[in-house]
């Protein structure tokens, strides 16, 4: 493995300028950001190299990496769910860590971030022409298009928030799907999931800066695991806007009580009125959807409440759903959602019962 020198020369892993210094990663504040991620990422990061052999020798190891939670002008500030931090460090020209990480930033996705990160991103443009790396997590990600570094690129981003971005930024191939993504030049872009995707993002810094072996030791002292099976088994539906076009709406409130019958998108053309044709037509102009992946989805997103919440058979959900076939649903479940309908069970169905209060 390597890993890369401020100044963009390459360092073969374990040889002895690794133990030049510690690798500098900063950590974005703005008001708009949640204080979880920023402390978190900043405990993970600073576990590299110190924790293991704490727990193993009783001595503290040294730490690989110097996470330093940053700002525009380096004062106190509020975040957006109440908590306070203090940046020990400010984004000026002369700062130039080896990595910058940008966690969830909250803003209403009606109106966009308009302003709200003009001066970060000004900073963003001439970081990433000095070669900087940037990883984000979750929003974080809206950054790097405000930027104008996601041109042409692949990304992710929290999945409710993967639509915004791809009307928001031209180009951008969004991927709702994965928990991580690398692209950019030299991979220098690194993008990771929604909710607590940034131990992800942690990690593959880690491994990318560090060794894999350390990243799998820091996975382990935090009880981190991997998101292998990206976001889709936690993603819910974002489509499921009701429509402006009044025919559409209607259709759209008859079939969310009667997806399970037979033939669904024939009872929505019937109520429509409309010619086969002009209803696909209109349908997938005002959701986004064609009118078969749409029942599709109202199946398979009350088919993980029942997993969620039920002990009874695939079999019978197949049928609580509208399909007889439980083969055929269980391939269409696990299509869309990335595991079979036993294993979204086993991953969430203990939560899903956990005992409401009365």
């Amino acid at each position: 493995m390597i890993r890369f020198e401020r100044e963009g020369t390459m360092v073969a892993e374990n040889s002895p300028e690794t133990l030049r210094r510690p690798i500098e990663v900063g950590i974005l504040a703005v008001p708009q950001a949640t204080a979880s991620p920023i402390y978190g990422m900043q405990e993970v990061l600073a576990s590299a190299g110190r924790d293991w052999d704490f727990l193993m020798q009783g001595t503290p190891g040294e730490g690989l990496i110097n996470a330093s939670i940053v700002s525009m002008d380096g004062e106190p500030m509020e975040l957006s769910n109440g908590g306070w931090v203090k940046p020990a460090k400010t984004l000026d020209d002369r700062y130039c860590p080896d990595a910058l990480c940008i966690l969830e930033v909250v803003f209403d996705p009606a109106s966009g971030p308009g302003d709200l990160f003009a001066r970060e991103t000004r900073w963003l443009k001439d970081y990433w022409r000095k070669d900087g790396l940037i990883a984000t997590a979750c929003t974080g990600a809206v950054l790097l298009g405000e930027a104008g570094l996601l041109a042409g690129e692949d990304a992710t981003t929290h999945w409710g928030f993967c639509d915004f971005m791809a009307r928001r930024y031209p180009g951008v191939r969004m991927h709702p799907e994965r928990a991580l993504v690398a692209s950019g030049t030299g991979q220098r872009l690194i993008m990771s999931g929604g909710g607590t995707s940034w131990m992800d993002l942690g990690l593959y810094l880690i491994a990318r800066f560090c060794s894999q072996a350390e990243a799998v030791r820091v996975a382990k002292v935090h009880l981190i695991e991997w998101h292998e099976t990206g976001q889709q088994p936690f993603a819910s539906v974002s489509h499921q806007r009701q429509s402006d076009d009044a025919v559409i709406g209607r259709c759209q409130q008859w079939v969310a009580h009667h997806y399970d019958q037979p033939s669904p998108v024939a009872g929505m053309i019937s109520l429509s009125g409309l010619s086969e044709r002009s209803f696909h037509r209109r349908f997938r102009q005002a959701t986004g959807m064609t009118p078969i992946d749409y029942v599709l989805t109202l199946r398979l997103e009350e088919a993980k409440q029942i997993l969620e919440t039920s002990k009874v058979s695939v079999e019978a959900v197949a049928e609580m759903v509208g399909y007889q076939d439980a083969a055929f649903f269980s391939r269409k479940f696990q299509q869309r959602v990335g595991l079979t309908p036993a294993q979204y069970r086993r991953k969430f169905g203990g939560v899903g019962r956990l005992p409401a209060n009365e």
